[in-house]
């Protein structure tokens, strides 16, 4: 069998709560079941956003359960001359360039153009600088985008999920040009996760199903840096009361990992495991490995 290698990648903005423990769980599960090595991954580029001792808070919660990694932490903040290098790379084959649109600027196009502004829906890039719309036009840039196809031309990207089937996305229509360095200097989650994932041998992707439409622009990086694409499973979402779903930024409690067996419990009936009767939480993780394997078997 080929050398598994997944990963916990978690943002540091506050401490896991359900929600993030079912896609933890979900990684550390189906490595184990693979007998490949499970990495965390601290996904702290963007400053502003991370909260102060949540990376200490998450790795102890992590521990209390028995979710350790075989490798040390890495971490995003740390990484941005690679990040650098794959912007370079795209530069020089002319696959990115800089943009100098403002979100109101952006705005203001769409609307001549006569595409209605959508509550919560992501604004497609139209294009404006371009180097064959005459780039910058004077303006200073703020950022550096790549190109992700024309209309005539579009990036359709299909890609297949252990857990959802088959998939596609029209990324030219459903993103436009994606953004790999922001107007404030942060790396764009998007280009730190294809360079991350590459270096160090992801194989597989595990993670939550809100993620899903992120699939395919990553996959449209990979074949414009020439790296591999990994596999994915993506999990089912943990929703509250309301159906919303759970997140730090809808107010979810931290995670209680005073009972591990617990949590380990809770966080397995979202995934759909079977009801195990374990004694401990040791007891338990090694039952669920092995249902995983049975529920969710491995193909290349």
């Amino acid at each position: 069998m080929a050398v598994y290698v997944g990963r916990f990648a978690p943002s540091p903005s506050g401490p896991l709560h359900a929600g993030s423990l079912v896609a933890a769980l979900a990684s550390w599960l189906d490595a184990r079941a693979n007998g490949g090595r499970w990495l965390v991954r601290i996904e702290d580029v963007d400053g502003p956003r991370t909260a102060p001792g949540a990376t200490e808070e998450i790795l102890r919660q992590l521990h209390a359960l028995g979710l350790v990694p075989d490798e040390a932490p890495v971490f995003q903040s740390q990484r941005g001359a690679r990040y650098q290098a794959a912007l370079d790379r795209l530069v020089a084959a002319g696959h990115a360039y800089p943009c100098g649109c403002t979100r109101r600027e952006i705005d203001a196009e769409l609307a001549a153009m006569g595409v209605p502004a959508q509550r919560g829906a992501e604004r497609v890039y139209p294009g404006t600088c371009r180097p064959e719309r005459g780039g910058l036009n004077g303006k200073p840039a703020r950022a550096w985008r790549a190109r992700c196809g024309t209309a005539d031309a579009p990036v359709i990207m299909p890609w297949h999920d252990r857990r959802l089937g088959a998939q596609t996305q029209n990324v030219t229509e459903a993103v436009g040009d994606l953004v790999l360095q922001r107007a404030d200097g942060p790396w764009a989650y998007q280009l730190a996760v294809v360079v991350d994932d590459a270096e160090q041998g992801i194989s597989d992707v595990v993670r939550g199903e809100d993620l899903a439409d992120n699939t395919a622009r990553q996959i449209h990086l990979q074949h414009l840096l020439g790296l591999p694409t990994p596999r994915t499973l993506h999990t089912p979402l943990v929703r509250d009361a309301r159906g919303e779903k759970l997140s730090k930024s809808n107010g979810a409690p931290p995670l209680d990992v005073s009972d591990p067996l617990a949590a380990l419990r809770d966080a397995g009936a979202a995934l759909g495991l079977p009801t195990l009767a374990a004694r401990g939480a040791p007891d338990w993780r090694a039952q669920a490995s092995a249902a995983w394997k049975s529920q969710w078997p491995l193909h290349n």
